[in-house]
Parts: C-alpha cells; sequence; structure tokens
C-alpha cells in the first residue's frame, strides 16, 4: 500500500470523506453553528508521496506556508479553486509531511472549524463552544465513543494563540480552533 496515495485516489475519496464528515458534522450538533471551515488537512505516511501531492497542489495553487510544527514541514496551499462540501467552501489544504506515526488510512483526514471567539486557551475555547452548542457536553467530558484532543500546536513564528480541540471518530476528526488558518499564517510575518 505504500505510496499508494495520489491526486487521483483523493478526487476519487473526497465525495465519501465530505459524507462522513457531514454525517459527524450533525452528529456532534456543529452543523447548525454555520462555523466557517478554513482548511481540509491529510496524511500521507511517506516523504514520497508528501513531495508528489505537493508538486501537484502547487498547481492546483499556491503555497502560503512552510513551517516547521512539532518537528516536520507542513505546508499549507491556498487553492484556486475550492474544494467543495455541500455548502460549504474550503480554499485552503493541508499537507502534513510524514512524522513517526504511520496512519492506517492515507488520504483526507479531517477538517478545521473557525469558532470565532476570544478563547486562548483551550478551557476557554470549551467553555465558548459550550455556550454555544451544549449538546457537546457528554462529548467533551469522555462519555461517548467520540474521542476529544485538546492543543495549542504552533509554529515557529506564530504570534497568534490557536487553541484546538479535535473530535475524532473512526479514521475522520474534525477540530474547532477561535483564528482561521491564514490569520495564524499572517501573524508570523
Amino acid at each position: 500500500m505504500k505510496n499508494a496515495i495520489s491526486a487521483q485516489v483523493l478526487t476519487d475519496t473526497w465525495p465519501i470523506f465530505c459524507d462522513k464528515i457531514t454525517i459527524f458534522l450533525q452528529e456532534l450538533g456543529l452543523e447548525q453553528l454555520m462555523l466557517t471551515c478554513d482548511h481540509a488537512a491529510l496524511r500521507v505516511n511517506s516523504n514520497d508521496a508528501a513531495k508528489a501531492l505537493s508538486h501537484y497542489f502547487q498547481q492546483q495553487g499556491k503555497v502560503i506556508s512552510n513551517n516547521i510544527i512539532n518537528g516536520r514541514p507542513i505546508l499549507i496551499f491556498e487553492l484556486n479553486q475550492p474544494l467543495i462540501m455541500g455548502q460549504i467552501k474550503i480554499d485552503c489544504l493541508e499537507l502534513p509531511y510524514p512524522g513517526n506515526k504511520q496512519y492506517p488510512v492515507e488520504g483526507w483526514e479531517h477538517i478545521e472549524l473557525v469558532l470565532a471567539c476570544t478563547a486562548t486557551t483551550c478551557d476557554e475555547l470549551e467553555q465558548q463552544l459550550l455556550a454555544m452548542a451544549p449538546q457537546l457536553a457528554p462529548v467533551l467530558s469522555g462519555q461517548s465513543e467520540i474521542k476529544v484532543k485538546m492543543s495549542s500546536p504552533q509554529g515557529e513564528h506564530e504570534r497568534l494563540a490557536n487553541p484546538t480541540i479535535a473530535f475524532k471518530k473512526d479514521d475522520i476528526c474534525i477540530k474547532v480552533h477561535p483564528h482561521g488558518i491564514k490569520a495564524v499564517i499572517e501573524s508570523e510575518r
């Protein structure tokens, strides 16, 4: 299965990923919040696959960030044509180079939603998200099969606190954070 991920595989699997994400958004009750989706993200297990996809996406848009986060390069592409997920338009794509972890499924992995708020810590983000989506209380307190991870990933030059809550189920993930990827990249300048 090594190097099986390609631009064609991504194109072919996008509708399946969209269906899974849409169902998961509904299960979490997040679709009613009408949050902006600032980017979709991929997962690959080899540098060769990352390089090939990087070359492909450079033809589909431009690199707006090439940063080292948690010890590995992560590229952000602003796409010429947005990805369409139902009513959602996604104009950026995240391509992390592989780290030590091998993913059971390569390809589409998560989307990130912007909850415009004043949170600067994961605790503040959790409280502000719960105020808007109280149905998430059991999920956030670990009373469901949905895994929750809170983190504050940061690039080398980022100056904008962007705590993140990730909701993971099976092979997909939805992340929520207060600032869009373009604002985070701008904070590096």
